[in-house]
């Protein structure tokens, strides 16, 4: 059985996306996950910085913690960013747009340790509000990938703000 040759879009020449998601819920998603970047990567921003700026006594278990969480999350915008490209759009990738589209603000300056680590809960708690803000989208638009996508970014992100607040109590 011979495969279907796909259709070229006259405005871009490039392919029509034919997955089962109509074009004006896949630029919605795509919107969205746009949203997600932004917040993700100005998360992974902040957490570097701080790992490359903390002192004190909380130094070590800091510094190797932060370290940890940068890591994970620079693996994460590329699965953020590819899912965008699946769906048939540009994912952004300037400082220029991830400002405008994150939800989280820059921190000026260097704050002490645990200033540092509030910073992080709240930014952490910023980006799992983004993700979920998805979900009725995606549960419309029948997009389980993004779903999947989705659910496994926001358990990293609730249970990496538990671990960083269990630092903040006596």
């Amino acid at each position: 059985m011979a495969s279907k040759k796909p259709t070229v879009n006259p405005k871009t020449g490039s392919a029509k996306i034919d997955i089962g998601i109509s074009e004006s819920d896949r630029a919605k998603i795509a919107a969205g996950l746009s949203g997600l970047l932004a917040d993700s990567y100005t998360l992974y921003l902040m957490t570097h910085n701080f790992h490359w700026n903390v002192k004190g006594p909380m130094f070590n278990t800091l510094h190797l913690m932060f370290m940890t969480q940068y890591t994970e999350q620079w693996g994460a915008l590329d699965l953020i960013a590819e899912r965008i490209r699946a769906l048939g759009y540009p994912a952004p990738g300037t400082y220029k747009q991830f400002v405008e589209l994150a939800s989280i603000k820059e921190i000026e300056g260097v704050p002490p340790a645990l200033e540092m680590v509030r910073h992080l809960v709240s930014a952490q708690e910023a980006t799992a509000r983004t993700a979920r803000a998805l979900f009725p989208l995606l549960e419309k638009a029948n997009d389980q990938p993004t779903a999947d996508l989705i659910t496994q970014r926001l358990d990293l992100h609730e249970k990496t703000a538990w671990m960083l607040r269990s630092l903040l109590e006596e």
